[in-house]
């Protein structure tokens, strides 16, 4: 009973975590402060801080080859753009609808997995699938009748598909099968931060914050979505599987509306309401849904 409340936690911590992302995003993004610079400062950050724990307080030999070298880069850059992607869409429609839209990821990996691993799309699967696309359009006309921005739409729509991507990379990658989850998620960070690099012209164009709470959402945006969420969720599929720990993903897009809400104004119709209902059981049916017995 311990070790499933444990692991309930756990999961209760790193999809209330990372939806929190707009809580310290946003006061970034609405001060003039670029998406590039507001994630180079959280990557940066959360490579520091986690390197850190992970070097000297956990002992971990960092050392990888080759092959797991070429992995980690390619899954770090995918992971990169995934949440530029999400930040861009942040500045065309409201938080929580953008968290919202980007929750249909388990969906995405369902038709990845049975299109190129050849994995059985069942009668569940194909239902969720008519049910977020159905949330979705609720959603485009969300907010008092006036349809959605389409480029942000787009965007996280995008983002979406690229942290799908990373997920069946993740598992399916022969490379990095044996790399520890703490070392994968250091060069997923690393690596990630390079896109902020190049982007802002090897940092040439990185915008300094100028008043010291800015530097508060950086900390915040680097411990709690990040550093907090990565590892709690971890331990979370450690205890209690992947399954319900992606059902307690669910909270993910509702932290953020909350967050809009209370902070931010922004506004909650019944269409909108409809349209989170719609998407949150479409995906909950791809990730309860029974795996199909071994022949």
């Amino acid at each position: 009973m311990k070790r499933h409340t444990a692991g309930i936690l756990n999961g209760i911590i790193a999809s209330t975590s990372y939806g929190m992302n707009p809580l310290f995003a946003l006061p970034l993004l609405n001060n003039g402060i670029g998406v590039n610079s507001v994630l180079f400062y959280r990557y940066a950050a959360a490579v520091l801080i986690y390197g850190l724990w992970i070097k000297l307080v956990k002992k971990v030999d960092l050392k990888v080859n080759f092959a797991e070298f070429i992995t980690l880069l390619a899954l770090g850059l995918m992971f990169s753009f995934s949440s530029l992607t999400l930040f861009e869409g942040f500045r065309y429609i409201e938080a929580g609808v953008a968290c919202t839209i980007l929750f249909i990821y388990p969906t995405i990996v369902a038709v990845i997995m049975s299109i190129f691993y050849k994995e059985k799309i069942t009668l569940s699967v194909i239902y969720a699938i008519l049910l977020t696309f159905w949330g979705i359009l609720l959603l485009y006309t969300g907010k008092s009748g006036v349809t959605l921005n389409l480029h942000g739409v787009t965007v996280v729509l995008l983002s979406a598909l690229l942290y799908a991507l990373y997920i069946v990379g993740v598992k399916q990658l022969k490379a990095i099968k044996h790399v520890k989850h703490d070392k994968l998620n250091f060069y997923v960070m690393l690596f990630g931060l390079l896109v902020y690099i190049f982007n802002l012209k090897f940092c040439t164009e990185l915008q300094i914050l100028p008043e010291g709470y800015m530097w508060l959402c950086v900390l915040g945006l680097a411990i709690l979505p990040t550093v907090i969420s990565i590892e709690t969720i971890n331990i979370a599929i450690k205890l209690i599987g992947s399954t319900k720990t992606a059902i307690l993903g669910a909270l993910e897009p509702l932290t953020a509306i909350f967050f809009g809400i209370v902070f931010f104004h922004e506004e909650m119709t019944f269409r909108i309401a409809a349209g989170i209902c719609f998407v949150l059981l479409g995906v909950m049916l791809v990730i309860t849904r029974k795996k199909p017995a071994n022949p």
